[in-house]
């Protein structure tokens, strides 16, 4: 008896041995698949994240439908948000502008002050401040045709009434609404047909959710249902072809009149009706205490999965086929002595979650488009002890932190790719040859389709399992197809009733990027899509 409770030790203990040392050598591997699915960097918060990750499956797990086709979701999607209206020499917006154009960004969202506009009465543009006499418009002006010049697109901010809007003036907070909408509608008009044509994409203001983005009124997702109407169609009036944004809603778990939760605030505004007054829906996406990687999904927890909760609430009010862009995104590095309310993310892990975040959502989320981060740079260093100050990608001065550099190498060095989901014939990462045509026809997914003619070729990286290009039910074509360096194969398409009508590009991929390229041998292809499925 005693030899076999010692051969039961031994056992054990080599058992125990054996477990240890797998612990050790795994461990490195281990701690990189768990940061992958809880977003922590810290060996203990990964265990804990875990436990959430398992618990969180007992809920209901929202839906996000990555192969519903949605618009507005295949625009080039790396952006910045600027402050450009508050530099005083025009030669640092032209170099600001230059490093963004640098760094690989495409996109700036910028404000478009009411209060810097329409200063001291309505209907008038001038400037009196300083003991001058300006153009109220001259400043906006440069902005727009500086980024044009860099092949920049603006999304501009319209929000920030003057004093004067407000019978109580700025008693109420100078971010309040106004008093009139009417006053709303003609300011908008005003920037929308002067820039007609050169800026189509238009923010109605920013975070009504929270104060002091709704002044010190009660936070009312109907009244800012009626403000976003009042942008929408004022804003349609004078440029049809505008594409309007809501305002970004802040993550938020408050249920108060001062500070509102984001999915009930969504809820309600689409009560009110508010799905016929914007074309894109807008969040804000903050990492802030753990990293883009975080899976958790738990309601009253603010990670950066958040968004996936927000599309499945646009969804189940029948609005899935509208994008979802990020107006603001990032970490923060507030240093020791300063309240983190941000979070508090050393320099080079920012540097290394900008990325990741940017990875994450183009391979994941097919249901977002443009992503702008949070923010190039403050134009002084006067709030320098706030922890706002610390989301900046470059300093005051000009210096770039590391999470500026990291972006850049990354974006300069990317080659587009598309993942899983339902992508547009207008997709980024598409790259057409030759004649193709784009036929606006509402029997069309989303309303439109590409057409090519004999001759023209349509490109693109992918990385999925299987890849269908989506035709026109009505296509008769003959078209060449090849995988990387591999022999062409033909494949004849018919007339049928399906819509559309999917053709098989590629199947059983491997997990690598892969390159596809078609040909149009004869007739007339018409895109209506690439659907690609991934695990």
């Amino acid at each position: 008896m005693r030899r076999i409770r010692r051969l039961v030790l031994v056992f054990a203990l080599i058992g125990v041995l054996a477990t240890g040392w797998a612990l050790v050598t795994m461990r490195p591997r281990l701690s990189t698949f768990l940061r992958h699915q809880t977003g922590e960097e810290d060996w203990r918060a990964q265990v804990r994240g875990v436990g959430h990750l398992l618990s969180g499956m007992l809920r209901p797990q929202p839906d996000a439908a990555p192969y519903e086709p949605v618009a507005h979701a295949g625009l080039y999607p790396f952006g910045v948000n600027t402050f450009l209206q508050t530099e005083a020499d025009p030669g640092r917006v032209e170099r600001t502008l230059q490093m963004i154009e640098e760094a690989g960004f495409r996109w700036i969202r910028q404000e478009f002050p009411w209060e810097d506009l329409e200063i001291h009465r309505k209907g008038w543009f001038v400037d009196l401040r300083n003991h001058e006499i300006r153009n109220a418009w001259r400043k906006y002006d440069y902005i727009v045709e500086r980024a044009e010049a860099h092949n920049i697109a603006i999304i501009a901010r319209l929000s920030n009434p003057p004093a004067w809007s407000r019978a109580a003036g700025n008693e109420v907070g100078p971010q309040a609404p106004p008093d009139r909408l009417e006053d709303y509608c003609d300011y908008v008009q005003a920037v929308a047909a002067r820039y007609k044509g050169r800026i189509r994409y238009y923010q109605i203001w920013n975070e009504p959710n929270i104060f002091p983005e709704w002044g010190t009124y009660a936070i009312s997702p109907e009244q800012y249902a009626r403000l976003l109407h009042t942008g929408y169609t004022c804003i349609k009036a004078v440029d049809p072809d505008a594409v309007v944004l809501t305002a970004p809603l802040a993550p938020t778990i408050e249920l108060t009149q001062r500070d509102f939760n984001d999915f009930l605030f969504l809820q309600r505004l689409y009560d009110a009706g508010a799905a016929q007054s914007f074309d894109v829906l807008a969040v804000q996406d903050y990492g802030l205490w753990s990293g883009p990687y975080d899976r958790r999904m738990r309601p009253r927890v603010l990670n950066f999965s958040r968004p996936i909760y927000i599309r499945d609430i646009m969804r189940r009010n029948g609005d899935g086929q509208k994008a979802i862009w990020l107006s603001e995104m990032g970490w923060n590095s507030t240093p020791e002595g300063i309240l983190p309310v941000f979070g508090r993310t050393p320099e080079e892990m920012r540097a290394r979650y900008a990325v990741e975040a940017f990875e994450r959502v183009q391979r994941e989320w097919p249901w977002t488009g443009v992503m702008t981060y949070w923010f190039f740079k403050q134009a002084d260093e006067s709030e320098k002890d706030q922890p706002q100050y610390y989301f900046r990608l470059v300093e005051p001065d000009f210096t770039p932190t590391a999470a500026y550099d990291a972006i850049k190498a990354y974006l300069t060095t990317l080659q587009p790719t598309l993942y899983r989901g339902y992508h547009q014939e207008n997709h980024w990462a598409l790259t057409y040859n030759g004649e193709w045509h784009t036929v606006n026809d509402a029997r069309a997914v989303l309303g439109a389709y590409r057409r090519g003619e004999a001759g023209a070729t349509l490109t693109f990286g992918v990385e999925g399992r299987r890849v269908l290009l989506m035709v026109r039910p009505e296509t008769q074509a003959t078209i060449e197809i090849r995988l990387d360096n591999g022999e062409p194969r033909r494949i004849d398409i018919h007339p049928a009733g399906a819509d559309p009508l999917p053709i098989l590009l590629a199947d059983n991929l491997d997990d690598h990027r892969h390159t596809l390229h078609i040909s149009v041998v004869n007739g007339q292809l018409q895109v209506d899509g690439v659907l690609v499925y991934a695990p």
